[in-house]
């Protein structure tokens, strides 16, 4: 089988670099790398990217040994057909470790047609290391490293404020841009770098909070030989992914004129705030998930797409999603219902294996964050509390016990919220064991037996049923009960 570069491929003309990129992960080759080929290829766009290794042991040199060439495969359900697609991505230019060439990495700061930085190095990535200083080659954390890169570039153009760069970091934490920044300008404050940098950084760089949104299995080693027999030629960095794609990214009309990703055909949003975005992926895509992980493993399913493809618990998932999250959130209802058809696309992909007990890690503190607020919202505008979700509720504390009819159940958290729950369960009665875990604020930031009048005596009611009827016909229970 024939070697994956330029050559092979009749790909000879390059791009100039427009885009460094920090990272070479899977997602960020999926997802960014992926969105700016289509732009080469349907709005002229002509960026190339040169890819910067985050950490010392990486994936450039076999980005180098092909060229900056791999093949992603994308595979999903849309409006309930399966879509399978391949594209061999060809954006990227050239692969940088800096910590083997640190002359190359700063060479990257005189690029003339430079424009962008994207990033995607963790949720740990953005941080500040106070051990890092300018005469690292290179320092350790990515924001020490974009500092100098940009600090080179200051000096080299001589503070040009057309020479500035439009940063859009790809980060799963809220407000990534404005704590890169953050970090940035503590270290030029720290390294003494200069008043007159500093307003360079702040008057004509561009900072840009952003929320994606894509699975990316990665390299499909389990289904090696069925994506490379697809190809002529042997690929050692393909990636798979779903077929869905959302990027939100905040910024104005000036953002659209220097990237046209309105021509990319995708699911991309230019908005003045993220948030309303970020809330509605949270409570739906990733509130369902968690809502359903111990309801469905007390039921009996393993994954995610046999809760969704099962009446009952699919229907129960439905539920959840279309009768008492959605009401609670502001956005307009016909986009919501849109999003949340296209979460139980997802869910049933059949391309993605995706297990129950992968979800099940510190399923408390998910359950806070990404479920109690609908729960909370929904009493606090109906004015009566909602049933599905408590139900829910019911089922993550009877998961907590641990076993389910004689089998270990997936429970996975800190061994001080295991113990909190091992505890309850030693008191007398349902409505003892629920006042103690509604009662911990340590849980819930909150006292939930006073959040909403009624939750305590329905949740133990919920659980009684779930232990005496199992998780089906206790559902029918409740609900009686509760109506």
């Amino acid at each position: 089988m024939k070697k994956l570069d330029r050559k092979s491929q009749e790909l000879e003309a390059k791009f100039p670099v427009k885009v460094v990129q920090f990272g070479e992960g899977n997602f960020l080759r999926a997802f960014v790398d992926y969105v700016i080929d289509k732009l080469n290829e349907e709005a002229d766009f002509q960026a190339g990217v040169a890819v910067v290794q985050p950490l010392e042991n990486g994936l450039v040199n076999l980005l180098n040994d092909q060229d900056g060439l791999y093949t992603l495969f994308m595979k999903g359900v849309q409006k309930g057909e399966e879509i399978q697609e391949k594209r061999l991505i060809s954006c990227i230019q050239q692969g940088i470790d800096p910590y083997a060439g640190f002359g190359a990495y700063l060479d990257l700061a005189e690029e003339e047609e430079l424009q962008f930085v994207i990033s995607n190095t963790t949720e740990a990535g953005i941080a500040f290391e106070e051990k890092d200083t300018p005469d690292m080659q290179p320092p350790s954390s990515f924001p020490g490293k974009l500092t100098v890169l940009l600090h080179r570039r200051f000096k080299h153009f001589k503070g040009d404020p057309a020479k500035g760069l439009t940063i859009i970091p790809c980060e799963l934490i809220n407000n990534n841009a404005d704590a890169l920044k953050e970090i940035i300008l503590k270290y030029v404050e720290l390294w003494e770098l200069g008043s007159e940098f500093k307003d360079w950084i702040e008057q004509h760089n561009s900072f840009h909070n952003t929320l994606v949104d894509r699975i990316v299995p990665g390299y499909p080693k389990d289904q090696l030989g069925e994506f490379q027999g697809q190809l002529s030629y042997e690929d050692k960095l393909m990636v798979s992914a779903e077929t869905f794609l959302l990027w939100v990214i905040e910024g104005k009309e000036e953002l659209t004129a220097k990237i046209p990703l309105d021509k990319a055909g995708l699911d991309i949003k230019i908005v003045d705030s993220i948030q309303p975005y970020r809330t509605r992926k949270v409570r739906i895509l990733n509130g369902a998930h968690t809502a359903m992980v111990p309801f469905s493993l007390l039921y009996g399913n393993e994954t995610v797409k046999e809760t969704i493809d099962d009446g009952f618990t699919g229907g129960f998932v439905k539920d959840v999603v279309f009768d008492e999250i959605i009401p609670t959130l502001d956005m307009d209802e016909t986009e919501l219902r849109d999003f949340a058809e296209q979460v139980m696309d997802r869910f049933r992909n059949p391309f993605i294996k995706h297990r129950l007990a992968s979800i099940a890690l510190n399923s408390v503190s998910k359950f806070k964050v990404r479920v109690l607020p609908s729960l909370t919202e929904y009493y606090r505008r109906k004015g009566e509390l909602p049933v599905n979700l408590v139900y829910a509720m019911a089922c993550l504390i009877r998961f907590y016990k641990g076993e389910w009819k004689g089998a270990g159940l997936p429970v996975q958290d800190s061994n001080d919220i295991v113990k909190a729950f091992e505890e309850a369960w030693e008191l007398p009665g349902y409505g003892e064991t629920v006042n103690s875990i509604l009662g911990n604020t340590y849980f819930w930031d909150e006292d939930l037996t006073k959040t909403a009048p009624g939750l305590e005596d329905a949740v133990a009611a919920a659980l009684e049923n779930i232990e005496e009827h199992g998780v089906e016909k206790g559902l029918e229970k409740y609900r009686e009960t509760a109506v």
